[in-house]
């Protein structure tokens, strides 16, 4: 059995064949690059996303993420401190990007973190590394295991940095993957990616202020986050988001020539996205869709509701109608327990099938007495009616 659902919503064509036009409209200097919506999850352009690359920096993310996992179960705190150990406090004298930590000091989580997700902090990564897992080895496995949890299947972390190692690599689609995990799971400590400036007041020595390396974030563009990197094998790369009008939309490229053109390009790709396309939210999570039949029911109708936001990523200015369908075997026998499963959500671009979508039971719904269901029966075999 068959609903239809109408949904005061319009469209121009099918995503697959919108994703092939739009990709024709713009490209973008770099090696590889890939441009998503955070709320739908369409992916409105890419170039070969999964081409595999050096992270770099952007490896800096995954750190935070397993910071924030370990935090949000409360088995770290943000004013723990960690011991400054000799493989961390080198980092900060190699030459590579440091929040400049000595040695033997003890360091808060929170000032670690700014270090790591502010100014780029090698040194700091080393230090979380080895003040949660012992080793940034250990830590890596962390990494790792997270990676495969979120989807990442061309990812591997081999340190909790990006230096450079052949065995720590990835691709522009996981990245973007990572980056809207992070971004969807802790919305909090994602303010910490658009802090400007952070200044470390060490221990034994002046403060020292350093500025987000982000060089979105100085634009006025509505950039919030995420990460640059580089690496001399890789050139420049960054993961980048924007939020605008009730919109965000997550940028990663690596392959950028220069600083200069990975700043251009990347703002580029983030405006075409918002300015040639609409994500429309259709459906809110946990609300009531629709009411399906119910046979020996104490009530003749169940609410159906689906576990899941539902958003749309439309092109603007040219729009058609789409279609809904609930497909469930009905009417329902009851008894139906609340959350149980009882059919599946269709959406429907004229003939193509764009998603589908588990529909569930909203309430419980007992089963009537003995001599109702002999009546509903009775009525039944008569009237046809139940």
């Amino acid at each position: 059995m068959k609903i239809k659902i109408y949904f005061l919503i319009l469209v121009f064509s099918s995503f697959l064949a919108f994703q092939a036009e739009a990709a024709k409209k713009i490209d973008i200097k770099a090696r590889t690059g890939i441009l998503v919506d955070f709320h739908s999850g369409k992916v409105l352009y890419e170039k070969d996303a999964d081409y595999e690359i050096y992270p770099a920096s952007m490896t800096k993310i995954m750190t935070a993420i397993v910071i924030f996992d370990l935090l949000k179960k409360e088995e770290i705190s943000l004013d723990e401190k960690f011991v400054i150990s000799e493989k961390a406090w080198r980092m900060s004298q190699s030459g590579y990007s440091s929040m400049f930590i000595m040695l033997n000091d003890e360091v808060t989580v929170e000032n670690l973190l700014r270090g790591v997700i502010v100014v780029s902090g090698n040194d700091a990564c080393v230090a979380l590394a080895e003040g949660i897992s012992g080793s940034e080895e250990e830590f890596s496995l962390l990494m790792n295991e997270k990676a495969i949890e979120i989807g990442m299947t061309n990812t591997n972390f081999s340190n909790s940095s990006g230096i450079p190692d052949p065995e720590n690599y990835s691709t522009v689609r996981d990245i973007s993957l990572m980056s809207h995990y992070l971004i969807k799971n802790y919305p909090n400590y994602y303010k910490y990616f658009a802090e400007t400036e952070f200044t470390w007041d060490r221990t034994g020595g002046e403060p020292i202020t350093q500025g987000n390396r982000n060089p979105l974030l100085y634009k006025k563009v509505g950039a919030d986050g995420i990460k640059t990197g580089y690496l001399s094998v890789e050139k420049y790369s960054l993961a980048s988001s924007i939020f605008k009008n009730n919109r965000r939309l997550i940028a990663v490229a690596s392959g950028f020539e220069t600083k200069n053109s990975r700043s251009k390009q990347s703002t580029k790709l983030l405006l075409w996205g918002l300015m040639n396309f609409d994500t429309v939210e259709i459906y809110k999570k946990n609300q009531i869709l629709s009411s399906l039949d119910v046979w020996l029911g104490k009530k003749n109708k169940v609410d159906v509701y689906i576990k899941e936001e539902l958003y749309i990523t439309i092109p603007k200015r040219k729009k058609k109608n789409i279609s809904a369908y609930i497909e469930y075997t009905g009417p329902i026998e009851a008894p139906i327990k609340k959350d149980q499963k009882l059919g599946t959500l269709y959406l429907y671009y004229q003939d193509e099938l764009i998603e589908t979508h588990n529909v569930y039971s909203s309430e419980e719904v007992k089963k009537v007495n003995l001599f109702s269901r002999v009546l509903k029966a009775f009525n039944f075999l008569v009237w046809g009616d139940v």
